[in-house]
């Protein structure tokens, strides 16, 4: 693609191999998103009437969806990223009148896709959430994909005799509900190596060592193209939860729940205060330990960051791959603005000779509250 950057694709059924000189030769561009919970590709293929791609792969089961498995990988600097390890959910061809604009597009999702097709009915009898959850996900270990399950803050485990859990529908959405039963997030990440994915169940904890900070403004050091940010005030809301008295189980108890996060502090020394009341009473009537539960993790999950960050970037003159569900610093934006951020999505757009990211960022609070961010 470029000097010192190296694209790698790996096409195929179960553990893909390195795609064929046809297919890379046709490649006219890729484009990876990687968020919150989930992520997906693009990859566009130049064909014409002649080519390999239309008279022999396409007909053979090449590029099939869900039984088609894609490894994206970029080596920048000789240190290899695994951008994306997922399964093709779509095919489109557009034939064109004009030689060489017809191409042909495969869209796909990552391998937590594989985990939302089946529904099925299965009972967990003396289970609590972390159990539930390895033993869903077990299967996939054929895949490559290991399981990172935290155990529930405060465990909730009922005796055989006052029922169990069970699921109804996929293994994504049980996974998906014991997140939010607890304040947590579920997604699969690829990586670190090919063909290895991480299916994490946990509290939304950024990895702590920010990455080389975005700059604008700063004349030669400039490594971003466009910067934009924005201050929402109705961003945040404070929930109040209404309990049962635990002595009589009659006596309501509102109890306001802040607006933060524990495992995302506010990265401003200003935070945004909440312009919005909100109140549920999902947990009115439920037990003592179940409350506590939904409680906890309503301060788990936080509220959405006031200031969000969009942008593009070369990654060439910025000299690393962007990452999502880390930290990354911001200068040049002003001292209201500047200071560590979320990294919530990037876009990955690849082209030959030409390799940008866009991204989103978010935190709350102005001013940051470290002198210095990492270069």
């Amino acid at each position: 693609m470029l000097q010192g950057i190296h694209l790698t694709l790996m096409i195929g059924p179960g553990l893909p191999a390195p795609a064929p000189k046809a297919v890379i030769d046709a490649v006219q561009s890729v484009q990876v998103t990687s968020g919150k919970d989930k992520s997906g590709f693009q990859i566009s293929f130049a064909v014409s009437k002649r080519s390999t791609l239309l008279d022999t792969l396409l007909p053979a089961g090449f590029f099939d969806p869900i039984t088609t498995r894609v490894i994206i990988v970029v080596t920048l600097g000789g240190f290899p990223n695994v951008l994306m390890d997922g399964v093709v959910t779509r095919q489109e061809l557009t034939p064109s009148n004009e030689p060489g604009q017809s191409t042909l597009t495969i869209t796909g999702e990552d391998l937590s896709v594989l985990m939302d097709i089946v529904q099925l009915k299965l009972s967990f009898p003396q289970m609590n959430d972390t159990l539930q959850a390895n033993a869903v996900l077990a299967p996939y270990l054929a895949l490559g994909i290991v399981p990172v399950v935290i155990p529930s803050f405060i465990p909730d485990l009922r005796i055989a005799t006052e029922g169990w859990d069970s699921q109804t529908g996929t293994h994504l959405e049980l996974l998906k509900d014991i997140a939010r039963a607890n304040g947590f997030v579920f997604y699969v990440e690829p990586g670190p190596l090919p063909g290895q994915s991480i299916a994490y169940l946990g509290p939304d904890i950024r990895i702590p060592v920010p990455q080389p900070a975005l700059s604008i403004n700063m004349d030669a050091h400039t490594n971003v193209e466009s910067l934009s940010l924005s201050l929402d005030g109705l961003a945040k809301e404070t929930m109040v939860v209404t309990i049962l008295d635990p002595i009589t189980g009659k006596v309501p108890i509102p109890l306001p729940i802040p607006s933060i996060s524990i495992f995302q502090p506010p990265l401003g020394a200003r935070p945004t205060p909440p312009a919005k009341i909100s109140f549920t009473n999902d947990v009115a009537g439920v037990g003592v330990q179940r409350a506590l539960k939904k409680v906890l993790g309503r301060l788990l999950k936080g509220s959405a960051n006031a200031i969000t960050v969009s942008g593009s970037l070369d990654v060439l003159r910025y000299g690393h791959v962007l990452r999502s569900k880390a930290l990354v610093g911001v200068r040049g934006a002003g001292i209201a603005y500047d200071g560590l951020y979320y990294v919530d999505s990037v876009t990955h757009n690849l082209k030959r000779g030409e390799f940008k990211q866009s991204f989103q960022l978010s935190r709350d609070g102005l001013i940051s509250l470290t002198p210095k961010v990492p270069v």
